[in-house]
């Protein structure tokens, strides 16, 4: 099997009014999605263990496992980014009924729900990645992880809404500005019907 870059579901200069510009989605998906995709190709090639393997497969398979380390980095990094780009829409902030019910149910509001994913987003040291998740049992939270680390490889939940928080993702319209980029993200970017699509 071989991976693919997913084409976006939008052009690129589509979420520029809403923060994210297109020469940081032509850098970011064309570049550096890229490059983990052949990168994860090149791995898949030299290793029988891993071929006809699909990624959720290779994920969860080389997690933690020191030998395989380079296949995870690789893999992991592919999965979180064909996550976000459904996570990203240029009409993103609007949140539908039911998960909202689910988010007030969980963290006690939506504002509530913004603040706690903005801290684990903020405070994820280095880079990596902020994510909603869906919890077995059945509750909502919040979790941050490191570098190509995600949910479905730690086990914590199923990733409902994720946001790369590595500087590639937001320098070029934010520079060092985390905490703008993240409240951005949240108000005006989040596509909340693909999160509430990923409800179990």
């Amino acid at each position: 099997m071989t991976f693919e870059l997913p084409a976006l579901n939008y052009p690129h200069s589509a979420l520029a009014e809403r923060g994210m510009s297109q020469e940081t989605l032509e850098l970011h998906h064309d570049k550096h999605h890229q490059a983990y995709v052949t990168a994860l190709n090149g791995f898949v090639d030299g290793n029988a263990a891993l071929q006809g393997k699909t990624l959720e497969e290779i994920v969860t398979l080389s997690y933690a496992d020191d030998a395989l380390a380079g296949v995870f980095n690789q893999a992991g990094q592919h999965w979180n980014h064909i996550h976000f780009w459904n996570a990203l829409s240029p009409n993103g902030g609007g949140i539908p009924g039911t998960l909202e019910a689910k988010l007030i149910d969980s963290f006690g509001s939506v504002d509530d729900f913004k603040a706690a994913f903005k801290t684990a987003a903020t405070t994820q040291f280095g880079s990596g990645w902020a994510w909603l998740i869906q919890k077995a049992d059945g509750s909502l939270g919040v979790t941050k992880t490191a570098n190509g680390v995600n949910p479905l490889a730690t086990g914590e939940g199923t990733a409902l809404l994720g946001l790369d928080v590595w500087e590639h993702s937001y320098y070029v319209d934010f520079r060092n500005r985390r905490p703008d980029y993240v409240t951005n993200f949240l108000d005006n970017l989040a596509s909340y019907e693909f999160a509430e699509a990923n409800l179990a």
